[in-house]
């Protein structure tokens, strides 16, 4: 008889179903079931579970739970949901994601780099008009967040012959990149950024990180890219900047509330690109390949993946 590994989803059925597709093809020697399928008894052996978007009622459920899986490369949701939890929260950790992370933060860097805001503008008022551009290297593109993610986005940038710099709350070392950490690097490293490219982990340390005061210590054709969380950066404030050209243009990705709903002055700000929270989706098909890997190795070796240190939130 085939272990049962539990699959907690709060996403829309055809998303889940698909989940559960990919799941299954990967992991054929254990069967996957849906918490609305589960028995009693199947909800009280389980000490593993996959999740998407959980229901943190029905993770309650499983009282004999030593660690999810989660899809998502943030955790931060389930950390504030499930607090004081005795089980163990593993984060995707997928090289495909940072792999798509780095594509996105390049994308976006070169359409604030080529001017894409302002010509789109231009569009709108028929005008005919061309500006002088500025070399990769003369553009200094600042990434706050030096994990897996802001890692790879720095090197995908330097590649591409941008003037790179890093910042992290600890000291990190990257070839071909200035490197800046703590609170005193972090006002050096602003005041010199040309865009700002936001990567980090939401943590009680990061929440309002770039507020009044930082947002302040930006140049007036400074612009910024949020693919990070939407509680990381003052928008209110941030939205002023904008409107008084203290700042030129901003990328969000990301946002408190999601979908983002339709009464948000964020919408109608010219000076804002709002994004739907793509600039880095789990791929199913490798996400599903190492939630495999991590489950069959605690099966077979009763080894448990690396897991979140709740106190740092990542």
């Amino acid at each position: 008889m085939k272990k049962i590994v539990p699959f907690v989803s709060g996403c829309d059925e055809e998303t889940t179903n698909l989940w559960l597709e990919h799941l299954q093809g990967q992991m054929s020697e254990y069967e996957i079931v849906l918490f609305e399928k589960l028995s009693e008894e199947q909800k009280l052996s389980s000490t593993v579970a996959i999740v998407a978007n959980p229901n943190p009622k029905d993770i309650a459920q499983l009282k004999n739970l030593k660690w999810i899986q989660s899809f998502w490369a943030g955790v931060e949701k389930l950390l504030q949901d499930l607090p004081n939890s005795s089980f163990k929260i593993v984060r995707m950790t997928d090289p495909q994601l940072a792999n798509t992370m780095a594509e996105s933060v390049l994308a976006w860097t070169l359409y604030l780099h080529k001017n894409m805001p302002l010509y789109l503008k231009q569009q709108k008022q028929k005008q005919w008009k061309q500006h002088i551009e500025t070399l990769p290297e003369e553009r200094n593109i600042l990434v706050l967040g030096l994990g897996n993610l802001g890692e790879k986005s720095a090197k995908k940038l330097k590649e591409n012959g941008f003037s790179v710099s890093g910042w992290a709350r600890s000291k990190k070392e990257i070839k071909g990149v200035e490197t800046f950490y703590g609170n005193d690097g972090l006002t050096q490293a602003l005041k010199s950024a040309d865009i700002v490219v936001c990567l980090l982990p939401l943590t009680d340390e990061t929440k309002n990180l770039l507020d009044k005061s930082k947002l302040d210590l930006l140049h007036n054709k400074a612009s910024i890219i949020n693919f990070a969380r939407g509680a990381i950066i003052d928008y209110e404030y941030l939205s002023k900047k904008l409107d008084n050209k203290e700042l030129c243009h901003a990328v969000l990705d990301v946002f408190d509330i999601e979908p983002l709903p339709s009464s948000s002055s964020l919408w109608e700000n010219e000076n804002i690109t709002v994004l739907p929270h793509i600039s880095a989706p789990t791929n199913m098909k490798t996400a599903s390949r190492i939630a495999s890997k991590n489950i069959l190795e605690y099966f077979e070796k009763g080894i448990i993946p690396p897991f979140i240190d709740t106190k740092k939130g990542y």
